[in-house]
């Protein structure tokens, strides 16, 4: 009678399936809780304005690139007009965006962090700064680029023009 091995232990889970490679599942696994915690810190600042990730997200690359054309930031997030206009709508509201038309085309809509919202994205930005590079110091020299080299590498090829425009590969 023969019989059947089933899996046991994480290493026969994390074994190649058949006719495959192995899945990268301690990395992905690592990715979801460096994830929460490089998220964690933010999110209950966030919270407490009552606001998301998808308003970090907007004040992120609203403070990275001042007058950022919403065009620009819709292609960026992937995300809907829909889902952007609430979120921007909130921001704007509650002081820390504000929108202004564009020089040339005046159907052009510019997007610009207040003093409130540059002071927000410190905060926001603070603890994730600090555990980035404190991870990044406890590496051999030059990790910094690996790292970033990594990270492109997962982002679409696509995306890598956007990558550039916004000066995140800057060293590479």
């Amino acid at each position: 009678m023969a019989v059947t091995q089933k899996n046991v232990n994480i290493a026969d889970i994390n074994s190649a399936p058949p006719g495959g490679e192995a899945l990268p599942l301690d990395i992905m696994g690592l990715f979801f809780f460096a994830y929460r915690d490089f998220t964690g810190d933010a999110d209950a600042l966030l919270e407490r304005q009552g606001f998301g990730r998808a308003h970090h997200r907007v004040l992120y690359f609203v403070n990275l690139r001042p007058g950022m054309p919403v065009a620009d930031l819709l292609d960026i997030l992937k995300i809907t007009k829909q889902s952007l206009a609430r979120v921007l709508r909130q921001l704007i509201d509650n002081g820390y965006i504000e929108q202004k038309t564009g020089h040339a085309d005046r159907r052009q809509r510019l997007l610009y962090a207040t003093d409130k919202g540059r002071q927000f994205f410190a905060t926001l930005s603070a603890t994730q700064s600090s555990r980035i590079q404190a991870a990044i110091a406890a590496l051999p020299p030059d990790s910094r680029r690996v790292v970033t080299r990594f990270l492109v590498g997962m982002v679409e090829p696509a995306d890598h023009a956007v990558l550039d425009r916004l000066n995140l590969t800057v060293g590479l």
